[in-house]
């Protein structure tokens, strides 16, 4: 099983960017992108389901970021727009296999696998 992330970098405040997890190994019920930054505990940020695409997110980027899937190449996106530097932190993928509720998908503990992460940096 492989989950790698990647299209993380360097962007100015206001600017966009969009992640990639590319998986493979294994089919999974729910996809979830989570950050961490220096310093602080790993956050959820978006979840979505690959069977019906329903998603969640976190308040603090909810109408800035967008999950989003590809079932056909096994793909899972994370569209982030009106970047801040509070938006810095080094993002990370993970797969759920449980099919659990998605109300309930915020906590790291539900997810099976996780990529490397790639970091996103927001320049002020």
């Amino acid at each position: 099983v492989q989950l790698q992330a990647f299209g993380g970098g360097l962007v100015q405040a206001g600017g966009s960017l969009r992640l990639s997890c590319a998986t493979s190994g294994r089919t999974f019920s729910t996809m979830g992108w989570f950050r961490q930054a220096p310093g602080k505990e790993r956050e959820f940020v978006a979840v979505i389901r690959w069977s019906g695409g329903y998603t969640g997110y976190a308040e603090s980027v909810k109408g800035r970021f967008t999950i989003s899937r590809d079932n056909a190449k096994n793909t899972v996106y994370l569209q982030m727009n009106s970047l801040n530097p509070e938006d810095t932190a080094v993002y990370y993928c993970a797969a759920n296999t449980s099919n659990a509720a998605l109300s309930a998908m915020a906590s790291r503990a539900l997810y099976d696998y996780w990529g490397q992460g790639t970091q996103v940096t927001v320049s002020s």
